[in-house]
């Protein structure tokens, strides 16, 4: 069972790249840049969420929750300043 939790956190952690990469290559085709600093707390909570697993699936999942919503709130930072600076 905990070989399933700790598949679930690296697909949520390859989620979140993924998004971040399509947000930054779908218009401009550039290289990455720096994360910025809410994806990198997302990636860190969702390795919170890897290391904690054994503590209990409440504690994990809401690791994995923040990391989630860290990741959307991202997002829609990066969309609005886009559509600011057009």
């Amino acid at each position: 069972m905990e070989y399933l939790y700790s598949g679930i956190g690296i697909i949520a952690l390859i989620i979140i790249v993924l998004l971040l990469f399509l947000l930054f290559s779908r218009k401009n085709r550039k290289q990455f840049g720096k994360p910025s600093s809410l994806a990198t707390f997302g990636m860190v909570f969702v390795v919170f969420g890897i290391i904690f697993i054994d503590t209990g699936r409440l504690i994990s999942y809401s690791f994995f929750g923040i990391a989630v919503l860290l990741s959307i709130v991202d997002m829609i930072r990066i969309q609005k300043n886009k559509e600011h600076s057009i």
